[in-house]
Formats: structure tokens, sequence, C-alpha cells
């Protein structure tokens, strides 16, 4: 259960964090500031969801599999 309220809360932050980056980018370029939020938002929380489903198709979701969940990946460099 612990566990569970864990992710909620990662989750809800990574969702915030990610509304207010693009609020300022979203006011620069004209686009409403809100609707740019959103999608960010929810992109960003599609993602860590994402990876929590691909790390327990084996049935179990270890501490460090959530951790790298919620860790943004690096883009690789050419």
């Amino acid at each position: 259960m612990n566990t569970a309220i864990s992710i909620i809360q990662r989750i809800i932050s990574t969702f915030i964090v990610n509304a207010m980056a693009i609020v300022t980018g979203s006011a620069m370029l004209g686009v409403d500031i809100t609707k740019g939020a959103i999608i960010a938002g929810f992109s960003a929380v599609a993602q860590v969801v994402e990876r929590l489903a691909r790390a327990s198709v084996d049935g179990k979701l270890t501490t460090q599999e959530i951790n790298e969940a919620f860790v943004p990946r690096q883009k690789e460099a050419k």
C-alpha cells in the first residue's frame, strides 16, 4: 500500500514539474498556457506509466524499477 501511495505522489509531482516547465514557453509562443501545461504533464506521466508497465511485465515491481521509471531518459549523443 505504501508503494502505491508513493507511486501516485511521484506521478502527481512528475505532472506538476513538467507542466510548470512548459508554462513559460507556451506564453512566449502564444499557445494557450493551460493546454500546453496539461499536454506536457500528461505526456510525462504517460512515459512514466509506460516504464512502470514494462517493468512489471514479470508480475513484480522492485523499488529499483520504480525509481528508474521516474528518472528522465537522456538522449544518446550521436
